[in-house]
């Protein structure tokens, strides 16, 4: 997700036929392990960074909606460049799955890479309750405004457009990988902007889980766990659909499986 030189490590690791399906030796049991907790310390400063501004805004009132969006984007960038390098910095279960469903991660490290997620969000959570004084009305969780059919579209069409850029800036060999955290961050900043106050602009079933389990709010909890996954999986689809410039659509899709001719 930082930049291409870790979706080639990544790719390269997933390509290998004994190391996806076979027994990880040592080193590569070290190499994980250090994905995993990166995974987890980044998505727990995610969500504590994230959703504190909103619960500090709740609560004191001093943060306002522009500062709830800056530090949004700002968290996902400073993250991006922290541990990018180390785990492909992902936080976000939706956007793991739809890596793995390209091609661009190894599909046997999914279970792992999501409960990493789940329990720094549960745990950032629990960690903001304990500080701050959270009630139900400072709930910093992700609740429908409207309707949940209203809040499930907004929450499909950002997240179709975080992974599209997340694709872009990251999978495709062409792109200035080194813009990766900017590119991702300015694109979360956008999102809180536009679907913030409609559907608290979750893009991440880890971002919405957390909260709901320690505030235990679970109004329209649904539309954030499928949301985001149908929006990510669709904008990843969208860009390896235009990532073959030099080949008509019908060459692309007349395959029997598109995920076959997507480069690994």
């Amino acid at each position: 997700m930082s930049s291409r030189e870790i979706t080639t490590m990544e790719i390269g690791e997933s390509s290998t036929s004994d190391r996806t399906w076979g027994l990880c030796t040592s080193s590569e049991t070290d190499q994980l392990i250090q994905k995993v907790i990166a995974e987890f310390i980044g998505t727990f400063f995610l969500i504590f960074a994230g959703c504190g501004s909103v619960a500090v805004n709740k609560i004191y009132g001093s943060v306002s909606f522009p500062g709830i969006c800056m530090v949004w984007g700002l968290i996902v960038m400073v993250m991006v460049y922290s541990v990018g390098h180390i785990s492909g910095a992902h936080f976000n279960p939706a956007v793991t799955l739809t890596f793995a469903i390209y091609r661009h991660f190894p599909l046997k490290q999914v279970p792992l890479y999501v409960i990493a997620q789940m329990l720094g969000s549960i745990l950032a959570s629990a960690t903001l309750c304990a500080v701050f004084p959270v009630d139900k009305k400072s709930f910093f969780g992700t609740v429908p405004v409207g309707s949940n059919i209203q809040a499930l579209f907004i929450e499909i069409i950002i997240s179709f457009l975080l992974m599209f850029v997340i694709s872009g800036v990251s999978t495709d060999t062409r792109a200035i990988g080194e813009l990766a955290g900017i590119a991702v961050g300015m694109t979360i900043t956008l999102n809180v902007f536009v679907a913030g106050p409609v559907s608290g602009a979750s893009m991440n079933p880890a971002r919405s889980i957390g909260p709901a389990l320690q505030v235990h709010i679970y109004k329209g909890l649904w539309v954030y766990l499928v949301g985001p996954p149908v929006g990510t999986i669709l904008g990843g689809l969208a860009y390896n659909l235009i990532r073959f410039t030099d080949k008509p659509l019908r060459e692309i899709t007349k395959s029997g499986s598109f995920l076959r001719s997507i480069p690994r």
